[in-house]
């Protein structure tokens, strides 16, 4: 009798999550939840009372998943690396998770009613932008604040922009536009590798030099950070339950 009950609260919690994604909080029908969900308003409101209820149940189970996929991306060593694999997974969960649909949708519906999402991903944006400028892999003149203030608009605008079916043109855009973002983020190792010479260490410093021409031959559209980049995505989002690219 438990897990049948069980059963009928996680359906209508499921047919929920769909109703307010695909229509929001106002236009969200608890008749049409109990149709998807193959049961009663008695077994509804048995389990969850009301819509504001339901609603909170939804907001709260898709912050858990926020939370869950956040714990689980795998840590890189280059901050940065590690900033694109956090935006591409909140893209990737706005786009394909229907209760983190639902809980940006009751979220732009109820403003102050509904803890926002930023309070699961920003802080853990914040933390990577503090390593890398710890790390001198910001670009010199670029603070962490404003740093911040760029990323927090673009991991927004990849949220938004993930409504339609995620294929490789979207992809390729993807890609192009973090480039840019990492162009003007990232440090010039490079430079960095001449004012170590300065310092009396010519030598290191040539090396580093060569590499860097080397390994940025036939390239000039990003720093050489990006290269890894990519190859660590698909793994690590897969971590979270999407199925990489």
């Amino acid at each position: 009798m438990q897990e049948r009950a069980a059963r009928t609260r996680q359906a209508v919690l499921e047919a929920a999550a769909d109703e307010f994604a695909e229509r929001g909080y106002e236009g969200a029908s608890l008749q049409r939840m109990v149709w998807r969900a193959a049961t009663s308003i008695g077994a509804l409101t048995f389990h969850f009372g009301n819509k504001t209820a339901l609603a909170e149940e939804v907001s709260a189970a898709g912050h858990a998943r926020f939370e869950s996929c956040l714990e689980d991306l795998a840590a890189a060593p280059d901050p940065l690396r590690e900033l694109r694999t956090l935006i591409g997974a909140l893209a990737r969960l706005a786009h394909e998770d229907t209760f983190v649909r639902a809980t940006r949708r009751l979220e732009a519906d109820r403003p102050g009613e509904v803890p926002p999402l930023s309070e699961v991903w920003l802080p853990v944006l914040r933390g990577l932008l503090d390593r890398a400028h710890g790390a001198q892999r910001l670009r010199p003149g670029v603070s962490p604040q404003d740093a911040v203030a760029l990323l927090a608009h673009l991991a927004e605008g990849a949220m938004a922009a993930h409504g339609a079916t995620r294929d490789s043109a979207w992809d390729a855009v993807w890609d192009s536009v973090w480039n840019v973002v990492l162009h003007g983020l990232a440090a010039d190792r490079t430079g960095q590798a001449d004012q170590t010479g300065q310092t009396g260490q010519t030598g290191q410093a040539d090396q580093a030099d060569q590499a860097g021409r080397a390994g940025r031959a036939g390239r000039t559209d990003a720093p050489d950070a990006t290269e890894s980049t990519t190859l660590t995505d698909s793994t690590t989002l897969t971590e979270c339950g999407a199925e990489p690219a």
